[in-house]
């Protein structure tokens, strides 16, 4: 930082940790103030801690990093000139070679296939640490649960398009053990569908529960004739009886669930609907910059 004549400041978050970090910290800041920290009471996980320092951070460019030593400080100036010069929004790693064992960087790859062709955002490696922010990006998105690794998608879904990748060196692990499971893997998929369906989803909730309770409705509606036809085509026209009755065809029932389903399904759209429109009021859009319009907080302290 010194060598490129930034100014700086370096937050770090004692996850809950159990060791001597939250003293090295409070050692670091005596000697340089510009080393600062915030220390949990237990272990929130990555993304609150992630969320937190985005609070907190006062510079242009954000750049975050893992403390596990396998990111390199020297992509900083790159990184930060990605940003500032070439007016990117997010810069995000791509640890093109890596040195985790093949039980974590198959489950990776997919992963990474799988969140490109769900989010549309082409990156070949969302959950790298070492990432690159602007300022109005940390300071307008919330990042919750387990959602650091869909940091892009989050910010592509707040209207930050501007996202590219940079491939950064990837070092071996020196000090404690990945913390890496099938179990997290599974969570994962499941936060990239709640994420997606949040992001498209959230303002509009009729179209997607309104549709699928007009096609379900449709189905069983479509069931429903084909039994009354066969019915009264049995009784009026060919008057041949039915071999089995109505209530003993599997299609009868069929009909009846996907009838009760599709207005279950369009109720929830309209009531979904209802709230999201009573919360318009309420909600805040994104406005990251202002000519000749002053803000409503400075309007009412004058």
């Amino acid at each position: 930082m010194q060598q490129h004549g930034f100014s700086y400041e370096v937050i770090f978050v004692d996850d809950g940790s159990t060791d001597g970090t939250w003293e090295e910290i409070q050692k670091q800041n005596l000697i340089n103030s510009s080393f600062k920290g915030v220390k949990f009471n237990r272990n929130f996980g990555k993304s609150a801690a992630l969320h937190t320092a985005f609070k907190l951070t006062q510079g242009e460019v954000v750049i975050t990093m893992d403390a596990d030593l396998q990111d390199s400080p020297d992509e900083i100036p790159e990184l930060y000139r990605l940003i500032k010069e070439n007016g990117f929004q997010l810069v995000s790693g791509w640890k093109k070679k890596r040195h985790d064992p093949i039980s974590k960087t198959i489950p990776s790859k997919f992963f990474n296939y799988v969140t490109r062709k769900i989010s549309g955002i082409h990156l070949h490696d969302f959950n790298c640490g070492l990432k690159a922010y602007h300022h109005q990006v940390v300071k307008n998105i919330s990042v919750y649960g387990e959602m650091h690794r869909y940091i892009p998608v989050i910010a592509k879904w707040a209207g930050f398009t501007k996202i590219t990748e940079k491939v950064v060196e990837h070092r071996e692990r020196k000090y404690g053990r990945s913390k890496f499971g099938w179990e997290r893997f599974v969570r994962g998929f499941l936060d990239l569908l709640s994420i997606t369906f949040i992001g498209r989803f959230a303002q509009r909730p009729m179209h997607f529960f309104g549709a699928w309770g007009i096609v379900s409705f449709l189905f069983g509606f479509g069931f429903t004739v084909k039994i009354l036809y066969d019915k009264i085509d049995s009784v009026f026209i060919s008057k041949i009886p039915l071999k089995r009755e109505v209530t003993e065809q599997p299609i009868f029932y069929l009909a009846l669930v996907a009838l009760v389903v599709g207005v279950q399904l369009f109720l929830t759209g309209f009531i979904a609907e209802l709230l999201a429109r009573q919360s318009v009021s309420k909600r805040k859009y994104l406005v990251i910059d202002r000519v000749g319009v002053e803000s409503e907080s400075l309007k009412l302290k004058a």
